[in-house]
């Protein structure tokens, strides 16, 4: 028992005891001390951040960055308590615009998990590799020398934390299970891979080969939004307002009426920070109370950038929550704009219906709002603000084409994909050259070479926004020329003419960027000879008598030593098997399921040798690539072909039957009315042909080139300046024609 008379000493706990105290206060679980990491790799101006767990962190958590790296005389300090580059006086808090200022978070993981740091600076000639615990340098084998070793490396930091609250059983008992922790962590990279939208992300389970977060640094913050949370991407609404009284701007995307979750998505930054705050959600759920079913919510991200001095960033162990002034008007104006924002979209709200029963009629369309909408609202929608959004609507196909039963067939089992598609003509120049074995590589490299990244950057530079938002949310109509080199698409209330020609070469041009280094295998049946491919394309060729050129053959041959002197790079990067004796054995496949027109091909090769830059690494990497998207981009089919071999062998095969008789006897004659009769079928079977051809084509198109075109395009402003996307019809003008009629 305590003796209450005589009262306990006061004795100053042992340095330890308060670190590790310190430390549970700031590190509660491995997503705390993942979150601390990537601030402080933000902090240090990294534009790739590569992140790889174990067990949910508790065996491993290592974050590996681009960053400017730490210095080596700092890496003795660098993990002791209170020691930061962002701060020098009390006075900074008011104007802080970092992450990171306390100097706790590399201490205080260092304290309950054995941390190992290998570091470069730029302008340094090698990394260094130090180890940590309880925040000193301790050696990494017993007896070694505990300094910074110097090692290879590349300019940045790579942090790795092992065994995390190995010194505290009872913190790391309390854990839930690593499935949940890894859940969480995976809620931190997901939040700031969609804000910080100019940086990469990689998050990935150690020895796994797929990432289950993977974002690129030329990626917008819808498009991050898209590859994380999906679908909900078509349905968001943009915010974007400057508040001068209050000091403050907004910016971010909120879910329309459409859209609606079991529970809320909410990912709030303040000043670029990830922070909570409950009186803020509460107001926008009771917004959305108005608009979405009972017990659904939203998903909104929102980007509040307040005035440094009217934040108070340190109020919270982990900086969690944040304090600023004139908060309940802050909140108010917020939900004014969001509650203006969805006023402002009520015209495009959708409902669903009840799935209908066997036998029961089908309904041609569904049109909001719904009746209890215009009660809500006391107005009428108008009827030219009403847009046929039901998921069966068909194409321009199913009425041009009632006949083609091929075409309907694929449309109604999509799934089947181009499997089933009838036998198309054979290449003309060599019938042995096939497609075959299409193969997708297993694992993804993540690319950092500095010219790759430069190109993808300059899409973003040259992007159209509104024509990239009209592609990746557009309604496909059909085609709409005997040419096939245009068709219809549908956005919102308007009808646009797209010329897909163009827009499929720019297209593969973006995928050979993205999936560089990541492209599977096409393999031909038979390699295809090169030289003999190459004499082919130069002797097609209209040249003018009185240039000097060298002979076909010779020019063959340096293309050819060409490709091959490079085959190395040709397969690691754009997964083109040449052959040392110069032949080519793969072609990369760019998209699912899709193969280029290898009628094409002996012109592609040709180009290879003739308008590709192989002395610039930048250089070749862009003008192969182009080449590459002008040859997978689908052209119609060309029939001449088609009936020259088919006839031919129609004839070669009616003069075999009649030269040999049932007897053995032979009749060098045939009657007119049997000619005639031959003839009919060849041509009849050559008109199947074509129509199987242009079905074949027309699929490809609806169904792997334009669902590319939503997901994955960036509209360069030359496809729009140039009119390759044309504004046909607008559903309020045809209502105006209508009522003067």
């Amino acid at each position: 028992m305590t003796d209450k008379t005589n009262p306990r000493p006061i004795r100053k706990l042992d340095e330890t005891v308060v670190n590790r105290i310190a430390a549970g206060e700031i590190i509660n679980r491995p997503a705390n001390a993942l979150k601390e990491l990537i601030e402080n790799s933000l902090d240090a101006g990294a534009s790739n951040i590569q992140i790889t767990i174990k067990d949910g962190g508790l065996k491993l958590l290592q974050i590996l960055d681009n960053g400017h790296g730490i210095r080596k005389e700092d890496m003795s300090i660098v993990c002791e308590r209170f020691t930061t580059s962002k701060l020098k006086n009390f006075e900074d808090l008011s104007n802080i615009n970092t992450y990171g200022f306390r100097g706790e978070a590399l201490a205080s993981i260092s304290h309950v998990a054995h941390i190992t740091i290998t570091t470069k600076t730029a302008d340094s000639n090698c990394a260094y590799r130090a180890c940590y615990s309880d925040g000193k340098l301790v050696p990494a084998k017993p007896g070694a020398n505990a300094e910074p070793k110097a090692c290879a490396g590349n300019t940045g930091t790579q942090i790795t934390a092992e065994d995390l609250f190995y010194n505290v059983p009872t913190r790391r008992k309390a854990l839930k299970s690593p499935s949940d922790e890894y859940n969480r962590i995976l809620d931190v990279v997901n939040r700031y891979a969609i804000h910080n939208s100019g940086v990469s992300f990689t998050c990935k389970k150690q020895g796994s080969n797929q990432a289950e977060v993977n974002t690129l640094s030329t990626s917008s913050v819808l498009d991050n939004i898209r590859q994380i949370y999906g679908n909900v991407a078509s349905e968001l609404l943009e915010l974007s307002k400057s508040f001068k009284k209050l000091e403050f701007k907004l910016n971010g995307y909120t879910s329309n009426a459409n859209y609606n979750l079991k529970k809320i998505i909410f990912l709030l930054f303040i000043n670029h920070r990830a922070v909570e705050n409950s009186s803020l959600k509460k107001a926008i759920e009771s917004i959305y109370t108005t608009y979405l079913p009972k017990n659904t919510h939203p998903f909104v991200y929102l980007s509040l950038e307040i005035s440094p001095q009217n934040v108070d960033v340190n109020v919270h162990p982990t900086k969690r929550e944040v304090r600023f002034l004139n908060e309940d008007e802050v909140i108010a104006a917020v939900g004014d704009a969001i509650q203006e924002r969805l006023a402002g979209a009520n015209s495009s709200r959708a409902y669903l219906t009840q799935t209908l029963l066997p036998g029961a009629e089908s309904i041609e369309a569904n049109t909001h709002p719904a009746e209890n909408s215009i009660k809500k609202s006391g107005g009428k929608v108008l009827n030219y603000k009403l847009v046929r959004t039901d998921s069966r609507a068909q194409t321009l196909d199913n009425f041009c084409n009632p006949d083609n039963a091929f075409y309907m067939q694929q449309k109604d089992n999509p799934k089947k994909g181009n499997n089933n598609f009838p036998n198309s003509s054979k290449n003309t120049v060599n019938n042995n050259v096939g497609s075959s074995n299409l193969k997708r590589k297993l694992e993804r490299f993540d690319v950092r070479l500095t010219s790759i990244l430069t190109l993808r950057k300059r899409l973003k530079e040259v992007e159209h926004k509104g024509l990239t938002e009209l592609l990746a949310n557009h309604i496909f109509v059909g085609c709409v020329d005997d040419s096939l080199t245009l068709v219809l698409v549908q956005h919102q209330t308007k009808l646009y003419m797209v010329n897909y020609n163009v827009l499929s070469e720019e297209l593969f041009y973006q995928l050979a960027l993205s999936e560089f280094h990541n492209f599977g295998f096409i393999h031909l049946s038979i390699p295809a000879p090169i030289r003999e491919l190459i004499i082919f394309a130069l002797e097609s060729c209209d040249h003018d008598e009185s240039e000097d050129l060298k002979p076909n053959e010779e020019i063959s041959q340096i293309i050819v030593d060409q490709l091959i002197s490079r085959k190395e790079m040709l397969l690691e990067y754009f997964s083109m098997t040449i052959t040392e004796n110069g032949e080519l054995a793969t072609l990369p496949l760019m998209l699912k399921g899709y193969a280029p027109n290898l009628d094409k091909l002996p012109t592609f090769l040709l180009r290879l040798g003739t308008e590709v830059d192989w002395e610039t690494e930048i250089g070749c990497f862009e003008t192969l690539s182009r080449e590459l998207g002008l040859f997978y981009a689908p052209e119609p089919p060309n029939f001449s072909n088609i009936s020259t071999s088919i006839s031919n062998s129609q004839d070669d095969n009616s003069m075999d039957i009649c030269d040999t008789s049932s007897n053995g006897n032979k009749d060098n004659s045939l009657s007119p009315k049997k000619k005639s009769s031959e003839k009919e079928t060849s041509l009849m079977f050559t008109e199947q042909q074509k129509k199987a051809e242009i079905a074949r084509y027309k699929w490809q198109i609806e169904h792997l080139i334009f669902p590319t075109l939503k997901s994955q395009f960036i509209a360069p402003k030359s496809i729009a300046e140039n009119g390759h996307v044309l504004q046909i019809a607008n559903l309020p003008d045809l209502y105006r024609i209508f009522e003067r009629c």
